[in-house]
């Protein structure tokens, strides 16, 4: 499974002046990168990839690790569940790269 997920705390001294909760969300990513799971952050989600119970021990992990920033902890989260296929973090970017690819040379209209 693929499970994409944004954390980020309310309520208390989490925001730096600007509103930033970059601490906070680095606590988050450290926790993911540590995992040894299969994962990508970009500027607004946390890809990760793995089994249920593994990839939802990590979410837990680097919610509890956002916690201290705030009183509240606001989680998103998206997952797609296949079983019995792995290296889709990748997989489905290649296939979709692909695709452009071969409609970026098709017949001119």
């Amino acid at each position: 499974m693929i499970v994409a997920f944004s954390i980020a705390p309310s309520g208390g001294p989490a925001a730096a002046e600007d509103g930033s909760v970059h601490d906070a969300v680095a606590a988050a990513v450290r926790v993911v990168r540590e995992s040894g799971l299969p994962n990508r952050t970009s500027s607004m989600f946390t890809e990760l990839e793995g089994e249920w119970d593994e990839v939802f021990a990590v979410v837990k992990a680097a919610t509890d690790a956002v916690a201290p920033f705030g009183t509240r902890v606001s989680l998103v989260l998206k997952a797609d569940i296949r079983p019995g296929h792995t290296g889709e973090i990748d997989g489905k970017l290649e296939r979709l790269e692909a695709a452009l690819a071969s409609a970026s040379n098709g017949p001119e209209h």
